[in-house]
């Protein structure tokens, strides 16, 4: 999902990763010329024996099967000749596991809760981070009600924020909930407002980013912008605040309003601004200025810069319209006051 990562994104699996070795068991497959042509799935399943082939689909749509050094992601492709490279996961624990850790809950009723999440904590469980997440917190704090809710994997969630990215999320108690806020985010008819803290400031003070978002060519475990492929991502911006000289800032408080939720979208839009998140570890090519080091240093912020502050939308079940607000965490907030000093 992500800044932010609508699930139902997140599970179109244009945009994928190459396997990785260190993800499981890696297979390979040579397949002849004279079944090229064919269904992808089909032609292969034979040639991986141990694999039935709703498994091979499975991990194909996981963006484990390779070509060429090419991930494919769509098993009803044609085939070609050649080698194919596939990875097999270890096997991950059947369900997530409840875990009596700390949320802070904003609203909470029979149907959704939405939560102010901190920064650090993983939405979900994911290979190496099988706990310690918001879905274990859910699954405590909610009960057996919520492991049915929306997959065993995910139970609840229909969309998520980046393990870094703090702020407000929801997510859904019910079968009735979770339908309604999927169609919601699908539609894009939720109201989302971030805060970032960047590294000089973009310009136009206010404008709307409108690119195509998706794996990186150069680095396949990053997003960048695309000139063709991808998929369309819509940010919204506004400097609510520039820090350091008039004519040229060198840090600003953005207030960013999503209209899409692509995989890390304002990261990679404010970086395409050259105006990065300030700490972030991956689209902050380039130091920001001495002063603004010292102060990120100060404040002790060991992340991107990025806060979910609001979140809005019509209750799926009452019809209610729902808003919740949340400030600035302590990091972000101590950099902010640091950074009017400058």
């Amino acid at each position: 999902m992500n800044d932010v990562d609508d699930i139902a994104d997140d599970d179109l699996l244009d945009d994928v990763a190459p396997p990785d070795d260190s993800q499981g068991e890696r297979l390979t497959a040579d397949l002849p010329e004279n079944l090229a042509g064919q269904r992808l799935d089909k032609v292969l399943a034979p040639l991986f024996p141990d694999l039935s082939r709703a498994r091979l689909q499975a991990l194909i749509a996981e963006g484990r099967l390779a070509f060429d050094g090419q991930t494919i992601a769509d098993a009803s492709r044609k085939a070609r000749a050649g080698v194919y490279s596939l990875v097999v996961p270890p096997p991950a624990p059947a369900d997530p596991e409840p875990e009596a850790l700390p949320l802070s809950i904003l609203y909470e009723d029979a149907h959704l809760i939405v939560v102010d999440k901190a920064a650090g904590m993983a939405v979900h469980p994911a290979p190496g981070t099988y706990n310690g997440t918001l879905v274990n917190a859910l699954l405590h704090h909610c009960g057996a009600s919520l492991s049915g809710v929306g997959g065993v994997a995910r139970p609840g969630i229909v969309h998520r924020l980046d393990k870094d990215t703090s702020g407000v999320m929801v997510a859904a108690k019910s079968d009735a909930a979770h339908r309604g806020l999927s169609a919601l985010f699908a539609t894009h008819d939720i109201d989302r407002l971030y805060v970032a803290l960047t590294r000089g400031a973009p310009n136009p003070p206010t404008g709307t980013i409108q690119t195509q978002i998706g794996r990186s060519p150069g680095d396949r475990k990053k997003m960048a912008v695309l000139r063709a492929g991808g998929r369309e991502a819509i940010t919204h911006y506004r400097v609510e605040a520039a820090f350091g000289p008039a004519d040229r800032p060198l840090a600003a408080r953005v207030a960013c309003r999503l209209e899409t939720g692509r995989t890390h979208q304002i990261r990679v839009h404010m970086a395409s601004k050259g105006s990065p998140c300030l700490g972030d570890p991956v689209y902050g090519a380039g130091q920001p200025a001495a002063a603004v080091r010292e102060r990120i240093e100060a404040a002790g912020l060991r992340r991107q810069a990025l806060h979910a502050a609001m979140l809005g939308f019509v209750h799926p079940i009452t019809g209610e319209t729902l808003r919740f607000e949340t400030p600035l965490p302590a990091d972000m907030d101590a950099l902010e006051v640091a950074l009017a000093t400058l």
